[in-house]
């Protein structure tokens, strides 16, 4: 019989959501799919990636929805929206943190201390409270304080030197990766701090830095350089460490091939009726290989460029070799493995991309599709102890948003 799904690993702790855009917004959501109760307070004129499209969802209610942006990043929360430069809305914020564990925000740094929400202040009147904010830069050194968004942290960090060919010169990656990598470690560093504060009692604050994320994710280049003052070279889909490890065109379609160990390279060898190749003296070791790239690279491009890429593919992997063509995210997200996975989520209207963390009992799940602009609001606030009077004169007074702000 089928074990019953329960509320997930993280059923009991509430977040109130102050972030926008993506790391913060893909850590929280993070912690909803394994069961946390999310409450996204949105501003007065919503999380701005309601507006990065096309495409847009379609809106129930007639007219045009929020991004596929948003929508991606952004489910199993509750929302509501509230004006905090106004006084009556962050004497609501602070009635919700009153039963809440973790505050996540990522205004410029000096906004929430302005409005006597800072971390110490909030520390003082909520002891248990882990206060975990998303920076760019941190509030301290030559750029502390100042904003920053992923692709120029990207730039800025190393990761885009590192990243093209001598050709192309510097080139971003094609994913938001210091954001993600970002949100993350927002999530460990949470799930950090609740388990200190088991032991504790008291909460603290987590703070992630775009920049600090970016450096963190430079390997193996800055392991490279503080050992051996190397700087990375543009190497195009090859790795810096290790060959063959690089994308080789094929008869059909792109296939890459990484061979990580000399096994590794004996077994592929085999596979393509080159065994002559193994007992070559350039190529007996990792050192060897990487020593006379050029020429190998030459004779397994003329070696695979005669064979199918998908029958190649899974020939390597049958004897034990890490390969597999170029998908477009179509046929990633087609893919039958993608569908054995369950990492597609579709109801409601809604599909997603699922957790990726697996857990055999505690499972993530969908619970929420992401929520319209204060969808909740009236539910949220009577929850806190507001009556129906009180929240029509917050939304008389602007502090609780009915809509977006123009």
């Amino acid at each position: 019989m089928a074990e019953m799904i329960q509320d997930g690993a993280l059923a009991g702790v509430r977040v109130i959501d102050l972030s926008r855009v993506l790391g913060g917004p893909y850590a929280t959501q993070i912690l909803g799919d394994h069961g946390a109760d999310i409450i996204k307070i949105e501003p007065p004129q919503g999380d701005e990636t309601r507006e990065w499209g096309p495409p847009f969802q379609g809106d129930p209610d007639g007219g045009r929805g929020a991004s596929a942006y948003y929508v991606n990043i952004n489910r199993n929360k509750r929302d509501l929206a509230l004006d905090l430069t106004k006084e009556a809305a962050r004497e609501v914020l602070l009635r919700l943190l009153g039963d809440a564990d973790v505050l996540v925000e990522n205004f410029k740094s000096g906004t929430m201390e302005r409005w006597g929400l800072g971390a110490a202040d909030l520390a003082r009147r909520f002891p248990r409270l882990v206060y975990a904010r998303v920076t760019g830069f941190g509030d301290a050194g030559p750029f502390g304080g100042f904003p920053g968004y992923d692709a120029v942290v990207q730039t800025m960090s190393g990761l885009s030197s590192a990243n093209g060919t001598e050709a192309s010169g510097p080139i971003k990656l094609g994913v938001p990766m210091v954001d993600m990598a970002s949100g993350l470690n927002l999530v460990i560093g949470i799930l950090l701090a609740l388990r200190a504060r088991d032991s504790s009692g008291r909460g603290q604050t987590v703070e992630v830095a775009l920049y600090d994320t970016g450096l963190s994710i430079l390997h193996p280049h800055s392991g490279n350089w503080l050992m051996g003052g190397t700087l990375p070279k543009r190497t195009g889909n090859a790795h810096p460490n290790v060959a063959p490890y690089d994308l080789f065109q094929t008869a059909t379609r792109p296939l890459f091939l990484g061979v990580g160990n000399d096994g590794q390279f004996k077994k592929a060898c085999r596979v393509l009726g080159r065994d002559d190749l193994a007992s070559d003296p350039r190529f007996t070791s990792m050192a060897g290989r990487n020593t006379n790239r050029a020429a190998l690279t030459a004779i397994l491009s003329e070696a695979l460029s005669q064979a199918d890429g998908t029958a190649l593919a899974r020939a390597f992997l049958e004897a034990g070799v890490p390969a597999g063509t170029l998908n477009d995210v179509a046929e990633a997200l087609s893919d039958p493995q993608t569908q054995v996975r369950e990492m597609v989520i579709e109801t409601e209207g809604y599909r997603g991309i699922a957790s990726p963390i697996k857990l055999s009992r505690d499972r993530a799940r969908l619970r929420r599709v992401p929520p319209r602009f204060n969808a909740d609001g009236a539910q949220i606030l009577a929850e806190a102890g507001y009556s129906d009077q009180e929240i029509q004169a917050l939304i008389e007074a602007g502090a609780v948003m009915g809509k977006p702000e123009a």
